[in-house]
């Protein structure tokens, strides 16, 4: 049994240290473009404010700038364990674009996102890249204490062992060994010193707690907002739809009551219209009963409602739950909402003919993620439909992070700490 335990947790740590060097690799290799990119960009779009080209670019710049900053704090969650919260102040809805620029220059959270930038691109590359050379560079020590060195010209340094022959190869091959033991203490470590270090100078300055509950308050008007434009929404429509059907069923029925005796063929063609009404106005209150909160998702949770949702697309549709319970009513409600717009933006806008869903729940939050194959440049900005998401996140202290180069793929994904039960 103890050599069984053993064999176990090497397997285990060798996976970590792959993992820790394919994630670091990855993260480095497309880190360090994406964050040079958004700092020249945002530095040229500023400098420009004063000839008036800035004032048009910036809000755009600045929006990308903090989609590529929320992409990351979603893989620091993820892969780290490391917890960095948004902390943007939200911007009028009707705000023109003198307004956005101003008002985004004006967020101390915008002057941390271009802080980071340079770190990320010079101390957060080597700490990212450092997990892989740990697990790649003793392959090289290895295979040249195997023959290797008979091929390398002559004086080759590795590390500070200087190869000429083959005990030196194979003091080469003790060094690399050295560097794969301390990889596995090391690797994983590294990985998740990179995203403390983007913590530290991505996240706020002022306490967690402090800082979560100036966001909380921010939203809540957003929240209170928007519950007030649904409720009117909802009255629109019974005003409009089905209580206009019922109103007109009433009069059919007055109608039909004095036609009864006197003309009954024309009375049986009124109980048909009638019932025709009743029938679409019961339709019409089942839909609008669908949008506030599907009865799907008040019966058999999130992953089912998602799955019918899926089913009433008209482009193919995967989904994926792992879900061992169920969130409160109203973070599954948001969760679902904001799950259907996206879906809803992907069908309108991406001209996607494949999508696919994920939900799952890891480390106290219920994360959601949707992409699709379509030809990509989603973003977060006015007048887009991700504005709304972010909003709906955010009274959840939620967060939403977007991934969507040109031509595509794009992937879109939500945050909400919640516990399930």
């Amino acid at each position: 049994m103890t050599i069984d335990s053993k064999s176990g947790n090497g397997r285990t740590m060798g996976r970590g240290i792959a993992l820790a060097a394919i994630r670091g690799l990855a993260l480095s290799l497309v880190s360090l473009p994406g964050a040079v990119l958004c700092f020249v960009l945002a530095v040229l779009s500023i400098a420009l404010i004063p000839v008036g080209i800035g004032i048009v670019t910036t809000p755009y710049v600045l929006q990308g700038v903090r989609t590529f900053a929320n992409w990351r704090r979603v893989l620091a969650a993820e892969w780290g364990g490391v917890r960095i919260l948004p902390s943007y102040r939200p911007l009028p809805k009707d705000a023109n674009p003198w307004g956005r620029t101003f008002g985004m220059l004006g967020d101390p959270a915008t002057w941390r996102d271009l802080r980071w930038l340079p770190v990320d691109m010079t101390a957060g590359f080597v700490t990212a890249l450092l997990p892989a050379a740990l697990l790649l560079y003793p392959l090289e020590g290895l295979a040249i204490a195997v023959g290797l060195w008979r091929v390398l010209p002559e004086g080759y340094w590795y590390g500070f062992v200087r190869v000429t022959d083959q005990l030196s190869a194979l003091g080469a091959g003790a060094l690399a060994l050295t560097l794969l033991f301390f990889a596995h203490f090391f690797s994983p470590r590294l990985l998740h010193g990179h995203f403390l270090l983007t913590r530290v100078v991505l996240g706020s300055p002022r306490g967690e707690l402090t800082e979560r509950v100036r966001v909380l308050t921010e939203t809540r008007r957003d929240a209170v907002d928007t519950s007030a434009a649904e409720l009117r929404r909802i009255e629109r429509d019974l005003h409009d739809g089905a209580q206009a059907r019922l109103v007109a069923v009433g009069m059919d029925l007055g109608t039909i009551e004095a036609l009864l005796d006197k003309d009954p063929a024309k009375a049986k063609e009124l109980i048909a219209q009638a019932r025709t009404s009743s029938v679409e106005a019961l339709a019409e209150l089942r839909e609008l009963v669908r949008g506030i909160h599907p009865p799907v998702l008040a019966e058999r949770g999130l992953g089912d409602a998602v799955r019918a949702l899926a089913l009433r697309l008209p482009v193919s549709t995967e989904v994926t739950v792992e879900l061992p319970g169920r969130a409160q009513a109203p973070v599954e409600s948001a969760a679902y909402f904001a799950v259907s717009e996206v879906l809803t933006n992907a069908v309108k806008h991406s001209g996607a003919d494949r999508v696919w869903v994920d939900l799952h729940h890891a480390d106290g939050h219920l994360r959601m993620s949707v992409t699709d194959n379509g030809k990509g440049g989603a973003v977060i900005g006015a007048g887009s439909g991700l504005t709304g998401v972010e909003r709906r996140l955010g009274t959840f202290d939620g967060v939403l992070a977007v991934s969507s180069p040109a031509g595509g793929p794009t992937m879109v994904t939500m945050e909400i700490p919640c516990a399930l039960s």
